[in-house]
């Protein structure tokens, strides 16, 4: 990967970190936001399906705009919806006015991955590809850690409430909107007028699309969908809940409750950022079908762990639980990029991220009224199960 072309997959990445850091935004302040309106884990968790029902069902629409209109305009469309959302958020009065402020927060936070994914999809090499994604889901992880982490800061060291930290995550969001207006362009003219090793690959690549196992594909990661979902949404609350964690014993002292369970969240998440490095790096075409069915096996006692587990024992089968899981995602989004033509890859991804983000928003709902861990995280242990079995069948048929 040249120099030129890893800058614009980083740029791109960081949009990737602003969009996690906003989605994880309210699973880190969900425990606050029920105690401020007094509901319970039952409408926080319906709030959280609420923000994720338009991430995902909104993305295959934002695909068709990025294939009409270009990828700036839709990553500006993107940044500046959030931040204003945002804002809005920190007015709301009420739950209700909460609610139609998430709904619209995911609206505009849906535009990014079929944009994203599929501009460096274009701007990379098969070869190098799998890393450019690997980059790509790091600091997506990374954005999801930060949420959690900016918060634990936040909380921990003021007396700031939920609404200000919505303002505090608004001034990464402009500044990299900023840097979008004065660099996209000029890598955009670059492209248009300098031969790329990328066009002439692009060119050689077999356009006949593999539907079938795309389809495939996408049930396997809308069941993993629901599952992430249904783990971060409560992750905080997971982690709270422990007495022993929170006890003197753990607890830094002068720390808040909320600072405290916020930055074990951050420690789980950035688990994730080693899962996805290393499913980057060992990640190789022709090899991708059976490792993802490995990686959604490996959940399983991870899950079934975290359903049992307690005290500071929670904390590592949470860590453990983040590292598997979120080394699927250089790897799923590989695949796409291997069964969906170029010219069709915003849609390809556009539809892939409404099936699997869509579906996935029920994670937080289906969560909400378990009655305990067992069920919640057996529960996921169960549907990680049936996608694994489902990436085995699609393995078998590209063996075939």
């Amino acid at each position: 990967m040249n120099r030129t072309t890893f800058r614009l997959v980083l740029l791109i990445s960081c949009a990737h970190a602003l969009v996690h850091a906003f989605e994880l935004a309210l699973p880190s302040v969900e425990q606050m936001i029920g105690e401020d309106f007094e509901v319970s884990r039952k409408q926080t968790g319906m709030l959280g399906t609420t923000w994720r029902l338009p991430f995902g069902f909104g993305a295959l629409l934002a695909g068709w705009l990025a294939d009409r209109y270009g990828s700036k305009p839709l990553l500006l469309v993107f940044l500046g919806g959030c931040i204003a959302t945002s804002l809005l958020a920190y007015w709301s009065p009420s739950l209700s006015v909460l609610f139609v402020v998430m709904f619209a927060m995911g609206c505009f936070a849906s535009i990014y991955h079929p944009v994203g994914l599929a501009l460096i999809s274009r701007e990379t090499t098969p070869e190098n590809l799998p890393a450019a994604l690997g980059w790509h889901g790091i600091l997506g992880s990374i954005g999801i850690t930060s949420a959690p982490l900016i918060a634990a800061i936040v909380f921990g060291a003021t007396d700031i409430g939920w609404r200000d930290y919505y303002v505090v995550l608004c001034l990464p969001a402009t500044v990299i909107a900023l840097l979008i207006v004065v660099t996209l362009p000029k890598a955009q003219r670059r492209r248009e007028t300098t031969s790329s090793p990328t066009v002439t690959v692009a060119t050689a690549e077999p356009e006949t699309a593999r539907w079938k196992s795309f389809y495939l594909l996408v049930a396997v990661g809308a069941l993993s969908g629901f599952v992430y979902a249904a783990f971060v949404h409560f992750l905080t609350r997971y982690l709270g809940d422990s007495q022993v964690l929170n006890s003197s014993q753990f607890r830094p002292s002068g720390m808040s409750a909320e600072g405290f369970r916020n930055l074990m969240a951050a420690i789980v998440l950035g688990f994730a950022i080693a899962g996805q490095a290393l499913a980057g790096k060992i990640a190789r075409a022709g090899r991708l079908e059976p490792f993802l069915a490995f990686i959604m096996f490996a959940n399983v006692p991870c899950l079934v762990w975290m359903a049992f587990a307690d005290g500071p024992w929670r904390l590592v089968a949470a860590c453990t639980a983040a590292f598997v899981h979120f080394m699927n995602q250089p790897v799923y989004n590989s695949l796409i990029a291997q069964y969906v033509p170029s010219a069709r890859r915003s849609v390809g991804y556009g539809f892939s991220n409404m099936v699997c983000f869509g579906i996935g928003a029920l994670g937080p709902t289906c969560a909400g009224f378990m009655k305990n861990d067992l069920y919640t995280y057996g529960g996921m242990a169960a549907v990680i199960t049936v996608s694994g079995c489902l990436a085995l069948f699609l393995n078998r048929q590209q063996s075939t």
